[in-house]
């Protein structure tokens, strides 16, 4: 079987890092796995896949121009000469323009909704598009119960037999033994640290917000790198926070960046199934995150919930496992065990799964 993943890039976040997890073992499985990046710029993950052997496509340099109509003709021409089985598509222009290019040419596509929201929701005027486009979908997979949920409200229930759901996973073993590294560890004596992208969907002006509350022996690491770094760098400058909050842009270490640090936080306006925020609850860290569809349904009864831009009550809820040994130990054993349920591996053989049912 001939597989093309189509995605924006290869940058950080968690439907990028589902292919550098998902490709590399369909590869081992006997698949025959390419992909297709519409902004090829080099990142880490993009060495990753490179290393593993996928064989990737690019078509521009630059997340602005994703939706250049010259993506549209590339992917038609790759498509129609790649003699694939599968076309999988992954965020919104990949599935915008594998659903055009369906119409245009013999593919069986699918593709993966990695939230519980866009902001593409919103428009009114886009809606008859984005349910003719995903009933081009031979099957639309959704990453965690409540996306499924949110994406059968927007579409219409009668145009939502063609979804399943498909939890993401991840390496568990790597991260829950990783070794710290030592360029963190050295930044002050408590570190927290967040891994997502620098845009719209994070939040992490929250999290750099409240250090102002929490004693100067905290600092806070934000790992990635996006079109709102600039923004991010000047709040940090504005509130006196140079020499606290680290921008360490986007790592190829992140198992040891979170060994080397003392509290894991994900804070987001939504999320699908944060592939960030179990890799930290694997870390055997304390996890924190705000309370949002896509965060509480994993952390809920693990983790610690702080409110939606509560910048008080994360350093608040960072105080209290600070100050009590037992609680911050409970905290980090249940996140790990939690994290523990959402294996690769499983990933693997649902996705295998889905594509011998499209293909049979």
């Amino acid at each position: 079987m001939k597989i093309l993943h189509v995605i924006t890039s290869l940058r950080t976040g968690g439907a990028e890092k589902l292919m550098v997890d998902l490709l590399p073992r369909m590869k081992a499985r006997g698949l025959e796995v390419e992909l297709c990046t519409f902004d090829g710029t080099r990142t880490p993950f993009y060495e990753q896949l490179e290393e593993a052997g996928v064989k990737i496509y690019s078509f521009v340099n630059g997340v602005d121009r994703v939706y250049s109509p010259k993506n549209l003709y590339c992917l038609w021409r790759l498509i129609r000469k790649g003699g694939y089985d599968i076309v999988h598509a992954h965020n919104t222009a990949p599935q915008l323009f594998v659903a055009l290019c369906s119409v245009l040419c013999s593919v069986v596509p699918c593709t993966t909704e990695h939230n519980t929201s866009n902001r593409r929701r919103g428009w009114t005027w886009y809606a008859p598009l984005d349910r003719w486009m995903f009933r081009r979908y031979k099957k639309v997979v959704c990453i965690s119960d409540q996306a499924e949920t949110n994406h059968r409200a927007h579409v219409g229930e009668a145009q939502g037999d063609n979804v399943c759901t498909i939890y993401n996973g991840i390496d568990f073993e790597r991260y829950a033994h990783a070794t710290a590294a030592q360029d963190v560890r050295s930044l002050g004596h408590k570190i927290i640290t967040n891994v997502a992208g620098f845009r719209y969907q994070k939040d992490q002006p929250t999290l750099i917000r409240a250090m102002r509350f929490l004693p100067d022996e905290f600092h806070l690491c934000l790992v990635g790198d996006g079109e709102r770094r600039e923004e991010y760098e000047g709040l940090i400058a504005a509130l006196g926070l140079q020499n606290r909050v680290h921008l360490l842009g986007l790592r190829s270490d992140v198992p040891e960046v979170l060994a080397a640090s003392d509290y894991v936080v994900m804070c987001s306006h939504f999320e699908g199934l944060s592939l960030s925020s179990l890799e930290g609850m694997a870390s055997g860290k304390p996890f924190l995150a705000d309370d949002v569809d896509g965060l509480r349904e994993i952390v809920a009864d693990h983790g610690v919930l702080f409110g939606h831009e509560d910048a008080q009550g994360f350093a608040d809820a960072i105080k209290q496992l600070e100050a009590d040994t037992t609680y911050r130990q409970e905290v980090a054993r249940k996140c790990q065990a939690k994290a523990m349920q959402y294996d690769i591996a499983k990933t693997v053989e649902q996705y295998l799964e889905v594509y011998r049912e499209c293909v049979g």
